[in-house]
């Protein structure tokens, strides 16, 4: 895996097509082991004008993504309801040119085959205002709010992979601690739809230790905790 932690940075690479254990590169994530899927090389990028193309196309395909367009957490309840799908497409087409990108791609060859949103928590306007997810006090904090993978490589690591590469990503855009709200599903499966802002297992395989409890519920059965690294 090559991940690029900017626009213009420097590159750090991860290998994927050798053994399945952890390999990593100067700027490679600290925490435990990881999974590695199987899938040759695959290349990490955060989002930007070249990238866009790929990235609609994936988002275009059949499920949330296509209407939501990473948009949910940046707009207020009150707001939602007002934007429509283009004006959720264009929205996140315009952060794809801003001087720091608003997630980061993963590419298996020209083809973007996952997802993972990570910006300052302060950009996420319906994090800053809701009512069932704790505001935990804290200084730079950076929040990963949503995955999406490709249904041929779903459960093979990619999205292990995404969440490393994001906190990796924050904490050279000088993040001070990483904060996520995965999925607690207790054994359970939780459709994926439901899972968007990954598994808590996932987050605990990457370091993050939970720091709240939260009152959403995605799930009969299932619970979003707030986790925290230090970053």
């Amino acid at each position: 895996m090559t991940a690029r932690n900017g626009r213009a940075g420097t590159d750090a690479v991860v290998r994927t097509d050798a053994d399945p254990g952890v390999g990593t590169g100067a700027r490679a994530s600290r925490g435990a082991a990881s999974p590695r899927p199987r899938l040759g090389d695959l290349t990490i990028r955060p989002l930007d004008a070249a990238a866009w193309d790929a990235l609609a196309a994936l988002f275009e395909r059949p499920g949330d993504p296509r209407w939501c367009w990473c948009a949910y957490w940046r707009r207020s309840g009150t707001s939602w309801a007002s934007h429509d799908v283009a004006d959720n497409r264009s929205a996140l087409r315009a952060l794809a040119d801003a001087p720091v990108a608003p997630g980061l791609v993963a590419f298996r060859g020209d083809v973007a085959v996952g997802w993972v949103a990570v910006a300052p928590r302060r950009d996420y306007v319906r994090l800053e205002r809701s009512r069932t997810i704790p505001h935990l006090p804290g200084e730079g904090v950076w929040a990963i709010t949503c995955f999406v993978v490709a249904k041929e490589v779903r459960r093979s690591g990619v999205a292990q992979l995404l969440l490393r590469a994001a906190v990796d990503f924050a904490r050279v855009h000088g993040a001070r601690e990483v904060e996520g709200y995965p999925v607690r599903t207790a054994g359970r499966r939780v459709p994926s739809a439901l899972a968007y802002t990954g598994t808590l297992g996932m987050f605990e395989r990457a370091g993050f230790a939970v720091a709240a409890e939260t009152a959403s519920r995605p799930h009969p059965g299932a619970t979003r905790v707030v986790v925290r690294l230090e970053a």
